[in-house]
């Protein structure tokens, strides 16, 4: 990983030389840029496509994806979560799916993550989800075509610290639900971070400045869906949410 500091002060993580890893082991050197990291459908199972043709392996570029996708390009990691569930049997349709990340990657290959700091030391993070986006896309009769995708990004002093993008384990039975397990997911992995954040300002020596109020950084989190605000601000189960209790609300 390679950074650069920009000429007002903000500081850029690059994996120009992986990227060109990439693009060389697809064979695509020549190939033209694309402008988006993949297509508006959701990629599917496609059990009656043809075969993948390519003569590139399949996995070890999806490994690839998945190591850079991880460090410095959340930008293409909801592609790369598409396309890395089907390494064990890559139709034609999922290798033109890789394509199109790698010729997106092609015309972005000397961009990468950027790090502007804010003033405060604080956690915020956004989370997001579908509702059985694949649904549709799959076999009806495909237990995956009921799953709902998530996304979130967990950010301190505005600076991007972790990201995901997968499909949930859950069959959500609504929007409001995949958008609350998804809000639950993201808690899973904030609130870890914050306590080690409290405990590392007892012990460091911190500019006044940038310090947290009483040595605590919030975490604010932003969540689009009104139900699921409702549910993690009011703590009040229901008949018809009384079923989330032991398994989304651990982080009342």
């Amino acid at each position: 990983i390679n950074h650069v500091r920009l000429p007002d002060g903000r500081i850029e993580l690059m994996q120009t030389g992986l990227i060109k890893k990439i693009i060389s082991t697809a064979g695509m050197e020549q190939c033209n840029p694309n402008q988006v990291p993949t297509r508006r459908d959701p990629l599917g199972l496609d059990p009656d496509g043809l075969p993948m043709q390519e003569a590139f392996s399949y996995p070890s570029i999806v490994g690839m994806l998945l190591y850079l996708s991880s460090n410095t390009r959340p930008d293409i990691a909801f592609a790369v979560s598409q396309v890395a569930r089907f390494t064990h049997n890559p139709k034609e349709s999922h290798a033109t799916a890789l394509k199109v990340i790698i010729r997106y990657l092609k015309g972005t290959k000397t961009m990468g993550l950027i790090f502007n700091p804010s003033s405060a030391l604080e956690l915020g993070s956004h989370c997001d989800a579908d509702f059985a986006g694949l649904f549709g896309h799959e076999p009806s009769g495909e237990t995956n075509s009921a799953r709902s995708r998530s996304g979130y990004v967990i950010k301190l002093a505005g600076c991007p610290l972790l990201w995901r993008s997968r499909l949930m384990a859950i069959i959500a039975q609504s929007t409001a639900e995949a958008k609350y397990a998804s809000l639950s997911e993201l808690m899973r992995d904030l609130l870890p971070i914050r306590n080690i954040l409290c405990e590392f300002l007892k012990y460091v020596d911190i500019p006044a400045a940038i310090l947290p109020t009483n040595n605590t950084p919030s975490n604010l989190v932003f969540e689009d869906n009104t139900t699921a605000l409702a549910l993690a601000n009011n703590h009040r189960l229901t008949n018809r949410t009384r079923h989330f209790n032991a398994k989304f609300h651990h982080f009342w």
